[in-house]
């Protein structure tokens, strides 16, 4: 077994210790020690990426199995809880954006003057814990690392926050609290539902009997289980993700089968659960209506901070309804599929709306942040290869480019204190390079063909189109209606660019005294520049991050099309 993986999640924890263990007033050397790790992290991310076989191999790669807790619950059989990590076609692409933006954000960050060792630990505990959610193959670990996010996260927020730090950290907390509530729940009717297959087996005594490989055992208790000749003192219970996907190892009679019958008012259980669990990942998003707290959010937290909570924070809910929500109720996918589509809509619209109407600069581009994952729950809800392929390209294209938008405002905030577009014009005089940048940014932001978040919008809409002639889940309506974002998206960036940067330099005069213009420095090159070549290179070479995922998406797609329709019609015939 290697360790590649585990690597990922513990040297950040490693280097938490160890700057607890300096003085605080080492200062350069706490920044030293970040950057050193997140920059290691980076290293074994591109090593995995390139590692990583996307041509021949299906399922999990790199893949890290231990046995953490094993309960005997006597008459109720037995609880286990596996360290399961692994890596596919879904999750490989995150893993290396998680690489990219800690390393960004730990540099961004030599800007923090306050309580330097303080931050420095939450923040690479905050890294850990996306890693770990990003490689966690048992829901109970994946579970662990959601919630671990919230504490680092509220405390980065509260203290190095702007003046409203206190109210947009506990609203933070409140609403992830309570979308962690949500999947908390489900979390445990899968538990009291699912089984896992070979560890059952094994209780039964089957692998000692000549039953052939493990798939065979699998089998053999699956269809033992299905006809209930599994004594219920042997069932071994598990949170594992590739078991609770498997609708064969539900038991008969349990609270989430297929043929429960089970029933929340007129609603099916099983259909209920599905609701509840996206919820749960939606305020992770987050979707309209459960979106506010993220602009509170953004305007209050620092640059790096908005930095790593754009770009991998609300990827993490996305990633949810990829590794969770879908494979694990194809049917209420199904079913609820015209719903996510119209809902997708909707929040690319209201978010572009409400962007439009800003004009702080930040509050713009966190508006913007929620109307582009509408675009990714467009591609997800329109179950086609080119919309689930584009989703994930949305989201890892959003993650660089989100990046670079909070870091031009950290550098306008920075020399003035100020982030209003009305308070400034013709910066494209005094700061050309700075200018540079924010253009590529704003117009990769907006779709620009030849960068990336073109290439995502793209395989979108395309997916949305394809899926009305293909499955037919989303109408045509949807998509076109979709392309209103882009439009309005294009509508509020060439405002801010034209009032901020064109036209005779001007600064607002309460505004003169306390600013100092000067363009970028080494440091900002330093974050500038990547962010600005792979912005570019995923938006001409897209087949770089395409042939990683699309293996992974062809096993997502077969598994909720081909699964989805009959487990709905036993869902939905079960029902009294």
């Amino acid at each position: 077994m290697n360790f590649i993986l585990s690597s990922l999640i513990f040297l950040p924890l490693a280097a938490v210790l160890l700057i607890l263990a300096l003085p605080g007033r080492a200062t350069r050397l706490i920044q030293v020690v970040a950057c050193s790790i997140t920059a290691i992290e980076l290293i074994l991310a591109i090593w995995l990426y390139q590692q990583f076989n996307a041509t021949t191999e299906t399922g999990y790669q790199f893949v890290e199995k231990v046995k953490w807790i094993n309960l005997s619950l006597n008459s109720l059989g037995y609880l286990r809880i596996n360290y399961f990590l692994g890596v596919d076609g879904l999750s490989i692409a995150m893993v290396l954006l998680t690489g990219i933006i800690g390393l960004i954000g730990a540099i961004s960050s030599f800007s923090i003057t306050k309580s330097v060792k303080g931050y420095y630990a939450l923040y690479l505990l905050l890294l850990s814990s996306i890693m770990g959610c990003f490689l966690a193959l048992d829901l109970f670990l994946f579970y662990l690392f959601f919630e671990f996010m919230l504490l680092p996260m509220y405390f980065l927020i509260g203290i190095w926050g702007g003046p409203r730090r206190e109210y947009a950290a506990i609203k933070f907390f409140i609403y992830t609290l309570i979308g962690s509530i949500f999947i908390l729940i489900v979390i445990i009717g899968l538990y009291t539902s699912v089984i896992d297959p070979l560890a059952t087996g094994q209780q039964m005594g089957l692998l000692t009997n000549a039953l052939g490989d493990a798939a065979g055992i699998i089998t053999k208790v699956q269809d033992l289980l299905a006809i209930g000749k599994v004594p219920r003192q042997v069932l071994v219970h598990t949170f594992s993700i590739p078991d609770i996907v498997s609708a064969g190892n539900f038991i008969p009679g349990s609270l989430l089968h297929l043929t429960s019958g089970k029933m929340v008012g007129s609603v099916s259980i099983r259909l209920m659960a599905f609701l509840l669990l996206f919820a749960g990942f939606a305020i992770k998003m987050p979707l309209v209506p459960v979106h506010t707290w993220l602009p509170d959010a953004h305007v209050e937290a620092p640059t790096p901070i908005s930095v790593v909570l754009a770009s991998l924070l609300l990827k993490v809910g996305a990633y949810g309804l990829l590794r969770i929500v879908f494979p694990v109720f194809p049917d209420g996918a199904i079913y609820f599929s015209y719903f996510l589509g119209v809902l997708a809509v909707v929040t690319i619209i209201y978010g572009a709306l409400c962007a439009l109407a800003m004009s702080d600069l930040k509050k713009l581009i966190a508006y913007s942040s929620v109307s582009h994952m509408g675009f990714v729950l467009l591609g997800l809800a329109a179950l086609t290869s080119e919309g689930v392929n584009g989703a994930i390209y949305q989201m890892f294209s959003h993650g660089l480019i989100s990046a670079m938008l909070f870091l031009v405002v950290g550098v306008i905030y920075d020399r003035s204190g100020s982030r209003s577009i009305v308070c400034f014009r013709g910066l494209a005089g005094t700061m050309p390079a700075f200018t540079t940048v924010a253009v590529i940014a704003f117009f990769a932001s907006l779709g620009l063909p030849g960068l990336a978040g073109f290439i995502a919008e793209l395989l979108v809409l395309l997916g949305a189109f394809a899926s009305a002639t293909t499955s037919g889940i989303l109408p045509r309506w949807v998509a076109i209606a979709a392309m209103a974002g882009m439009i309005l998206g294009a509508a509020y960036y060439l405002w801010a660019l034209q009032r901020m940067f064109f036209g005779k330099n001007w600064i607002h005069p309460e505004l003169r005294e306390r600013t100092r213009l000067t363009d970028l420095t080494t440091r900002e090159y330093t974050l500038f520049i990547p962010l600005v070549i792979l912005v570019i290179l995923f938006g001409i070479l897209p087949s770089v991050l395409l042939d990683k995922i699309s293996l992974g998406v062809s096993g997502f797609l077969q598994h909720v099309l081909t699964q989805g329709a009959p487990q709905l019609n036993q869902v939905l015939n079960s029902m009294p």
